[in-house]
């Protein structure tokens, strides 16, 4: 698909979520739902659509570590080393900033922080200019859909848009590693 396409999906999915509305979108693991990480009333629509319990929160998406930081409000020194050593998507369990919608913060005080690595994810984050939130297109329970083909005809239609990009595409990508914060103030695998 050309250039032009993909910027205007990028830009369609940006007015949505400038809307406080939710999107279907690729991201780079699985298919997901996502809206304005700072919008309360967007993130609590978007576990309505997923039937999610409460103090079950998702991921956000952001653009660079400054961006990371803005959610985090504790971030360890060791952070950008281990970022800039990652080779595959990660998700960073940090003790979450005012910033971030309540609905997406762990009863434990946290948020999941991973620096979108996808360039149609990262564009979007980029323009948008806040966190995405990034959790499984699935209803609570359901299998997690790897490929769009996967996403059942019920999330389609409960979102306010569905992005046509990489919509063909077949490829499966494991989930995202996890690190936390552990209590020594380093860095912790949970999920490899």
């Amino acid at each position: 698909m050309s250039t032009s396409f993909f910027r205007q999906e990028v830009d369609s999915a940006v007015d949505i979520l400038l809307a406080q509305q939710i999107i279907l979108y690729p991201t780079d693991t699985v298919w997901g739902l996502g809206c304005d990480a700072e919008v309360p009333r967007a993130v609590e629509k978007l576990y309505q659509l997923k039937g999610r319990p409460e103090g079950k929160p998702s991921i956000v998406l952001v653009a660079d570590l400054e961006m990371l930081t803005r959610y985090a409000s504790k971030v360890p020194a060791e952070l950008e080393a281990a970022i800039n050593a990652q080779t595959r998507p990660t998700t960073y369990l940090l003790p979450a900033s005012r910033a971030v919608a309540p609905g997406l913060v762990a009863p434990d005080g946290t948020v999941g922080l991973r620096i979108a690595q996808d360039e149609f994810c990262h564009k979007v984050v980029r323009r948008l200019g806040h966190g995405l939130v990034s959790t499984s297109a699935n209803k609570s329970g359901e299998p997690t859909p790897a490929i769009f083909a996967e996403v059942s005809p019920a999330i389609v239609r409960g979102v306010d848009y569905v992005v046509n990009w990489r919509q063909d595409d077949t490829t499966r990508v494991a989930p995202s590693r996890v690190v936390r914060l552990g209590a020594g103030g380093t860095l912790e695998v949970v999920r490899e």
